[in-house]
């Protein structure tokens, strides 16, 4: 009886202990007479998302609400138990991307190294391990570089479109998202893993297959997200993982596969597994005699991973955006044609990297889409040491999360007009010459801004060109008019797709 007591007693204390330790988690921002959001146990402000809102529109929500309060500049919000800053204001977004980067260098993404191999890549790592293999990778997404890759991309931009003039060129109805993500898979296939995909013709082939298994299955139950976010010690040494088994196999054998085939038969194919494996083999690059250092072949397979995670899915969105926006928009469509066919006339009719870099409204397009439909919904950084506001006594410890709405930002009436108006001219030369940098974040900024950012333009640049080069985009009965999107999603992705149709230009529409 005694001892049943005594482990009663013991169970309320502990209850009572952690009880206590949550409302003073929970009490952090009060603490500091910050506007905070009531956080409600255990998902903090974020029981919505995944769950009947999007992640970019739940922050949206919080920005809107809070970004004139007491003119401070960011709203304190709660993930899960952790106090979360959301930044409201340009001026604190441009100290901590960018002037005071040296307190907030980390995006606090989990990775596991041991156990999850292929996670620890460019955009998870953190501190001097990741400033390492930056200064190893930057080399290879130069505008040279880029240059080099640009007829292979190119190649498989030609194929896609000679499959949609063969099957879906006499006014069908398609599934853009789909279409565009077969395109970038099989770029991204051939760059950075030197496979020969054939997406358009073989649709379910296996490299498909096993994206979409990664992109659209949820790996992880909440219990063990919320594990991750909050306790990442502990989920290391339980040995959580963020991909499927299949899917980091997958990517690991092809990797160490086509590694080994190439250095047996001294095979080239100037892409970007290339430039990964002579820095395996020497810690240099071609053409270049500064030493870089070298990488491991596990270095090799989480960059390449990254490159298709990355790559794959923020390409093919921008590129779907647009074509849905370009068939909502005669006129703007009309102007980006032009524009297309203007450049290849002066470069007799040839798309190459020269003309390619001459249409600049096309350029504005994509820019305009990045802004709508921005990639990454919100910018994650960590503090890593103690870091006191600027004109506060507010003292962030080392940690914490720091939130900056980039999709609430593209959306903020005054910075951007009418914000929901499709408007390209918002980016001529001029005006992004005169625009606060930390006003247009689609690829971050600062030292960890994408490092893949002008393969990414390259890659939509060429497909968007064939495509308004040889077809019409219109909408049809089967258009979203305005779209709806998946809370689960990372990207904002269209619960229905984006159905449009395709129309020859050599054909008229029946």
């Amino acid at each position: 009886m005694e001892l049943a007591l005594t482990s009663i007693a013991c169970l309320v204390m502990l209850c009572l202990g952690v009880y206590l330790w949550v409302i003073r988690r929970y009490a952090f921002w009060r603490r500091y007479n910050v506007p905070f959001v009531q956080p409600v146990l255990p998902y903090g402000n974020f029981r919505e998302m995944g769950k009947s809102i999007h992640p970019a529109h739940l922050s949206q929500r919080f920005y809107e609400q809070y970004k004139n309060a007491d003119g401070l500049g960011f709203v304190g919000l709660y993930i899960f138990l952790n106090p979360v800053l959301m930044v409201t204001n340009l001026r604190l977004a441009k100290r901590i991307l960018i002037e005071d980067f040296q307190y907030f260098p980390d995006r606090g993404v989990y990775f596991n190294e041991r156990d999850d191999p292929l996670s620890a890549h460019l955009f998870a790592l953190e501190g001097r391990r990741w400033r390492d293999l930056r200064a190893k990778l930057t080399p290879t997404f130069t505008s040279g570089r880029m240059k080099a890759a640009f007829p292979l991309v190119h190649a498989i931009a030609e194929q896609f479109c000679a499959f949609l003039q063969e099957q879906h060129g006499s006014g069908e109805i398609v599934e853009v998202r789909d279409l565009m993500a077969r395109f970038t898979t099989d770029v991204i296939g051939s760059y950075a893993f030197g496979l020969e995909c054939n997406s358009f013709r073989e649709p379910h082939n296996e490299f498909r297959r096993i994206g979409r298994k990664h992109f659209d299955t949820p790996r992880n139950h909440p219990l063990k997200v919320f594990i991750m976010k909050t306790f990442r010690g502990l989920a290391n040494a339980l040995g959580m993982k963020l991909l499927h088994d299949d899917v980091a196999a997958f990517f690991q054998g092809v990797i160490e596969q086509t590694i080994e085939h190439r250095e047996r038969h001294g095979t080239k194919r100037s892409d970007f597994l290339d430039l990964l494996i002579r820095l395996k083999n020497t810690g240099t690059l071609e053409g270049s005699g500064e030493i870089v250092g070298r990488l491991s072949g596990a270095e090799i397979a989480a960059q390449a991973f990254i490159f298709f995670t990355a790559g794959f899915e923020t390409s093919s969105s921008a590129m779907t955006y647009t074509l849905y926006e370009l068939a909502l928009n005669e006129e703007i469509q009309r102007r980006a044609r032009e524009c297309v066919l203007e450049a290849l006339d002066r470069h007799d009719g040839v798309l190459s990297y020269e003309s390619s870099k001459g249409m600049l409204y096309l350029d504005q397009c994509i820019y305009e889409t990045l802004r709508k439909y921005p990639p990454v919904a919100i910018l994650e950084r960590t503090v890593a040491k103690p870091y006191r506001i600027p004109e506060t006594d507010i003292l962030l410890h080392r940690g914490m999360k720091i939130m900056i709405p980039a999709y609430a930002i593209h959306h903020d009436p005054n910075i951007y007009p009418n914000p929901g108006t499709y408007d390209p001219d918002r980016f001529t030369p001029d005006r992004m010459a005169r625009r606060d940098p930390c006003a247009y974040l689609p690829f971050g900024e600062g030292p960890r801004i994408c490092i893949g950012l002008r393969f990414g333009m390259m890659q939509a640049r060429i497909g968007l060109a064939l495509l308004l080069k040889h077809f019409q985009v219109l909408p049809c009965e089967e258009t979203d008019v305005p779209l709806s999107y998946s809370p689960r999603a990372f990207v904002l992705t269209p619960v229905n797709g984006v159905r449009l149709r395709l129309v020859k230009y050599d054909e008229p529409l029946s």
